[in-house]
């Protein structure tokens, strides 16, 4: 017998005969509420309808409305959304063309809302496993806040202090952080004073920090005390350059046991050196739109990190874009922190949120919610507390959500699940109609909603590809739209991004108002702009949010940049997509991801990978193919209750270790998840024919996958190189 095969939610049908009369009760209960709210809800959406009326109509109908137009109306493009079809949106308003100005704007707006938040520590004790393990768990308070006034009188006194310690106008300053407030105060003073930001991930290992830090030929950095002590240390030997390091952390207040001409300074002091008369009085020469911003490190996940140069009118015009499609946002929203800095996407996100006026409250993975890492059991974690309105997330962790849920679902009893799928099923059907199901939002996912504190009005996705089912998932239980994006590091975040009211899946939205989008054949993987029913090819994007290239980087890596006759810039993504009739770019794969096998067919990694991973039995999956081979191979982290669960019901014992190791939970696995995608019709060339199993999941801690926790190839062919031998007959 082959290993059972849970349904995701998109797919969802009862297992069991329902109690008929509970079906009744249901519909009973649910049309009585429609016929006394029919009325209230229509003026209400009247009332407060956009004027181009795009709440209404079914998920069809809206689909079907033109996004963006070609505008030679050629199918390759280029296209523009709707709304800048005669000119790119380049600027949130005029004169607001640096990052400074843009913050200066909204420290005058809003001079004593709160700005930049962080929880108190309580206390901080040890927590034994049953394993025997010992964790460090948190319990923490409430939100201390700093006013925008604030923030604004933070970086300046910290500019002055770090230009009186010799860092120049125009020249770099590394921030090596984690994702805090610090982080924030710090880059508005970069920003302020024209210092060229230097961003590199906190989880990136030695070699690749040195390797930023040298190239970028810093002579001051900021960091954490405990990254200065886990990472930095041991490298600064490296960095021959280096002059000034600014912890952000009050304590300690003296450092001793690093090199000589290393200076170390807590950022307090800093500030207060900046505080002074003279240095306070001295002039500041603020930055020109053309001016470097940023050079923003990639997280290396193809190889050594690469420095994208990004100027102030680049990251201006692209917020500018991204904002555009979140809709009514102002100063009463609440924005959780908690993904990298040091990505485009948080970076952009938060950027957004300061031009609104917007609260920003930190927090970090292990913190995020009340079953989090570091949370103390009984404890709340920040969403909790927070309350969020907005909330950015990579597909990841969403797809961790909605395993975990489900998980939960079928450990209900008979009535509760049955309650659950009918609401599930039912709130599909009126997402599809373009209706409201606020009994079902109230009285069945009210509960888990409150995993992300409950007032989430919309999720930004970004990084990666979302499944349908995780996006259906998160629409129906979290009762928000998910807005799925597409952008890179090289386009400022900005490409497209969906709008509000598409509930459609699989999709990325149309182009945003500050660029546009256009298809160049890619003839070698069998993709042409006049392919049918769709125009197919490798993405273009161009417009002001296209970046000024790669730092110090030479002539061949700079290809993939180019201008056109009319002086805009225009980047070569290298990621294949389609374009539908309304304008919209659905993602279907990418040409470093292609692989030829022996025989002379294409696999596409990425397609394979995004289909295993709709499995419940695979939390993470890397697929891997040679070229000298005629077959797939595959790399697994399995969802452990699951796997566990399957272990049972075989009869397999042994630790998570072992059974991993085991050859027959190999052979069951591979089994179970080759039903998923035959489901989804592959080729059969497609399927792995052998896999390895890993028992502790890919963080970036482990250098596995980056911050945004895409998958780093190299580093996972190295990782499994004796199991790749073993899996291809040791040839």
């Amino acid at each position: 017998a082959s290993p059972r095969r849970s349904c995701s939610p998109s797919e969802m049908k009862l297992q069991e005969d329902l109690n008929p009369w509970l079906l009744l009760l249901f519909r009973c209960v649910v049309f009585i509420y429609t016929f006394i709210t029919f009325l209230p809800a229509c003026i209400l959406r009247w009332v407060s309808a956009p004027e181009d009326g795009s709440i209404f109509g079914s998920e069809e109908d809206r689909a079907k409305r033109a996004k963006a137009h070609s505008l030679m109306g050629r199918p390759e493009g280029p296209y523009r959304a709707v709304s800048s079809v005669k000119k790119l949106r380049t600027s949130l308003q005029p004169g607001l063309d640096t990052l400074d100005k843009m913050f200066e704007y909204a420290a005058r707006r809003f001079p004593h809302r709160d700005c930049l938040g962080t929880r108190e520590v309580i206390s901080e004790e040890d927590e034994q496993q049953s394993d025997g393990k010992v964790f460090k768990k948190l319990v923490l308070g409430d939100y201390r806040w700093l006013s925008y006034q604030e923030v604004l009188a933070a970086a300046a006194r910290l500019g002055s202090g770090l230009a009186s310690l010799h860092q120049h106008p125009k020249n770099n300053i590394a921030i090596f952080c984690e994702t805090r407030a610090e982080w924030m105060v710090a880059a508005q003073a970069c920003f302020m004073y024209n210092f060229r930001l230097v961003t590199l991930y906190s989880t990136l290992g030695g070699p690749a920090i040195a390797h930023g830090l040298k190239e970028a030929q810093v002579t001051h950095v900021i960091t954490s005390r405990e990254l200065l002590e886990s990472r930095l240390k041991a490298i600064l030997s490296e960095v021959p350059k280096l002059q000034h390091i600014i912890v952000v952390d009050s304590t300690p207040t003296s450092w001793l046991g690093y090199p000589h001409g290393i200076s170390v300074h807590n950022m307090a002091a800093v500030q207060k050196l900046g505080a002074r008369t003279d240095n306070a009085a001295r002039a500041r020469v603020p930055p020109l739109p053309s001016d470097i911003a940023v050079i923003m490190y990639t997280s290396g996940s193809t190889g050594i990190p690469k420095g994208v140069t990004i100027s102030h009118s680049n990251l201006i015009a692209g917020i500018t874009g991204i904002s555009e499609r979140i809709p009514n946002m102002s100063e009463e929203d609440t924005y959780v922190g908690y993904l990298p800095l040091a990505h485009v996407l948080e970076l952009c996100a938060e950027l957004i949120c300061v031009s609104y006026g917007c609260r920003i409250g930190y927090s970090s993975p292990q913190t995020l919610a009340d079953q989090s890492t570091k949370i103390k059991k009984g404890s709340r974690g920040d969403v909790g507390v927070l309350q969020p309105t907005l909330m950015a997330a990579v597909p990841e962790i969403m797809d961790r959500i909605y395993k975990n849920v489900m998980n939960k679902v079928e450990e209900m009893n008979r009535l509760q699940k049955t309650l659950f799928l009918l609401a599930y099923r039912y709130k599909l059907e009126q997402l599809a109609k373009g209706n409201r199901t606020p009994l079902c939002d109230r009285l069945v996912f009210g509960k888990i909603r409150s995993l992300l504190g409950g007032r989430t009005r919309i999720l930004l996705s970004g990084g990666a590809p979302l499944s349908a089912a995780t996006q259906r998932f998160m629409n129906v239980c979290f009762c928000c739209p998910v807005g799925q994006g597409y952008g890179l590091t090289e386009t400022c975040g900005g490409g497209t991004i969906s709008e509000y009211w598409d509930y459609s899946t699989g999709r990325v939205g149309g182009p945003l108002v500050c660029c546009e989008i256009q298809l160049k054949d890619w003839v070698e993987g069998g993709y042409r702009t006049t392919d049918k029913p769709h125009p197919r090819g490798e993405i273009l994007v161009g417009g002001p949010n296209v970046t000024m290239g790669y730092y110090r980087s030479e002539a061949t890596r700079q290809d993939d940049f180019f201008e056109d006759e009319n002086g805009q810039r225009w980047f070569c993504t290298g990621d294949i997509g389609e374009i539908h009739q309304d304008g919209c770019l659905k993602i279907i794969d990418r040409k470093k991801d292609l692989v030829k096998l022996q025989a002379g067919e294409y696999v596409s990694l990425g397609k394979v990978e995004a289909v295993l991973k709709s499995c419940p039995l695979v939390d993470n999956i890397c697929a891997y193919a040679n070229s000298d081979e005629s077959y797939v191979i595959g790399f697994v982290v399995p969802n452990q209750k699951r796997f566990l669960a399957l272990a049972e019901e075989y009869g397999v014992r042994g630790s998570q270790e072992e059974l991993c190791n085991s050859k027959t939970m190999e052979e069951l696995v591979l089994k179970a998840i080759t039903e998923t995608p035959l489901a989804a019709q592959l080729e059969r060339f497609e399927i792995p024919r052998k896999i390895r199993l890993s028992p502790d999941p890919w963080t970036p801690e482990t250098g596995l996958v980056t911050d945004a926790y895409k998958l780093k190839r190299k580093e996972l062919k190295t990782h499994y190189q004796k199991d790749i031998e073993r899996m291809y007959g040791g040839k």
